[in-house]
């Protein structure tokens, strides 16, 4: 069983994911995640922790070298800003709550923080996390709930990537909203995508609609405000019968869905044509069948390439719409936990935007469901033994 955890606060000395379930011999090399952990660092509207930190993985157990053992397997990514909170973080000694003020980073907007957080932030985990776990400091929340989590995602769906490419399946995004620009619909192939998407400094495929992102962005950041937006993830087509339509919790358009939703912020998942299908007669929907080259394929995709909870033998299209940060520079209107008197919400350092960020971890998150539902249909102790199991399945297939 394909399974893994994260561990880490934004702050702390480092985020770290153990990973159970990979079979022996997937080989893996650190380049592999320290090339996805780039990406997500990556994109236009990021703030000043990206210019602190340069993920790097370190391999703590079940690699040997370069290949896997099928043992548990121990990521860690150090925290560079950890030197400048070991007082504060650390966990022994008194929280840094002697101090009266630290400061952070002489060219950041926000120059102080206090020890002692309590002033929740609208939209995020601050109050309810608070209130949840009898928190009297919001810090004790925020480290955990940050987004900076998500490293520890990526490390783990660079692995499940490594293994999907064993069997020539991809998966990658592209940003087709940021605030209030779309990108035009563009009829590309996977492989354009691929090859053009890393370039646009906002993640999209559509130059003029960048443009216009990136000045949507600057002027969000002269206001104090922030921006959300919608990416698009997509793969190679992938195999007939990833997924299962017996039992909900095996249907795999629910465990995607709730992959994606996991991520911080974000608060819509589209398959397919999504809520676009909900105003269209059925015969423009649906995905008729047809068979060629000795398959079952649909001559259009408005499924996203599922259909009962299954893969249908088409590419996934999954869309996620992210809400704009909650943390603002021009921060709302809140309540002191202590107090209860009206302040303005504490600000932690944040981005603008982090949705073309966001589309990497949906990467991540979409690659280790796609490898787990794999590893179910077609799993065994070691990668020889399930190339064999799958090779098994298409030859089946190709004789239906």
């Amino acid at each position: 069983m394909f399974r893994y955890l994260t561990t880490g606060e934004s702050h702390g000395k480092a985020v770290t994911a153990v990973v159970e379930g990979l079979p022996a011999n997937l080989e893996i090399e650190p380049k592999d995640i320290n090339k996805e952990l780039a990406r997500r660092q990556g994109g236009y509207g990021r703030g000043g922790r990206m210019k602190l930190e340069n993920d790097q993985v370190e391999i703590l157990s079940g690699i040997r070298a370069n290949q896997t053992l099928g043992s548990p397997v121990t990521f860690q990514i150090k925290n560079k800003d950890w030197n400048n909170w070991q007082e504060i973080m650390s966990p022994e000694g008194d929280g840094g709550y002697n101090k009266e003020e630290v400061i952070i980073e002489k060219d950041e907007k926000v120059k102080e923080v206090t020890p002692k957080v309590t002033k929740p932030r609208p939209g995020h985990a601050d109050l309810a996390g608070s209130l949840k776990y009898d928190q009297e400091d919001i810090r004790n929340i925020l480290e955990r709930a940050s987004a900076r989590e998500t490293t520890g995602r990526v490390a783990v769906g660079a692995v499940a990537k490594k293994l999907l490419q064993e069997f020539g399946i991809k998966v990658i995004s592209h940003v087709v909203q940021l605030g209030s620009v779309k990108a035009d619909e563009q009829e590309l192939t996977f492989v354009e995508i691929d090859n053009q998407v890393d370039d646009s400094p906002v993640r999209t495929l559509d130059q003029k609609a960048e443009t216009k992102m990136i000045e949507e962005i600057k002027q969000a950041k002269k206001t104090g405000d922030s921006l959300g937006g919608v990416f698009e993830i997509v793969t190679t087509p992938l195999p007939v019968g990833l997924g299962s339509h017996v039992q909900w919790d095996r249907k795999l358009d629910g465990r995607l869905a709730q992959a994606l939703m996991s991520i911080q912020a974000i608060k819509g998942i589209e398959v397919g044509l999504g809520f676009a299908s909900s105003g269209r007669p059925g015969s423009k929907v649906h995905d008729e069948i047809y068979y060629h080259d000795g398959r079952f394929q649909h001559q259009t995709n408005n499924a996203g390439g599922l259909e009962g909870g299954m893969t249908n033998g088409e590419p996934l299209r999954l869309r996620a719409a992210m809400k704009p940060i909650p943390t603002l520079y021009k921060p709302l209107e809140s309540v002191d936990l202590e107090t209860k008197e009206k302040f303005k919400a504490s600000v932690e350092r944040s981005d603008v935007t982090a949705v073309p960020a966001a589309g990497v971890v949906g990467e991540a998150v979409v690659a280790i469901e796609l490898a787990k539902a794999w590893l179910e249909k077609f799993g065994g102790d070691s990668m020889a033994e399930i190339k064999q199991n799958y090779k098994n399945y298409i030859q089946s297939l190709e004789q239906r």
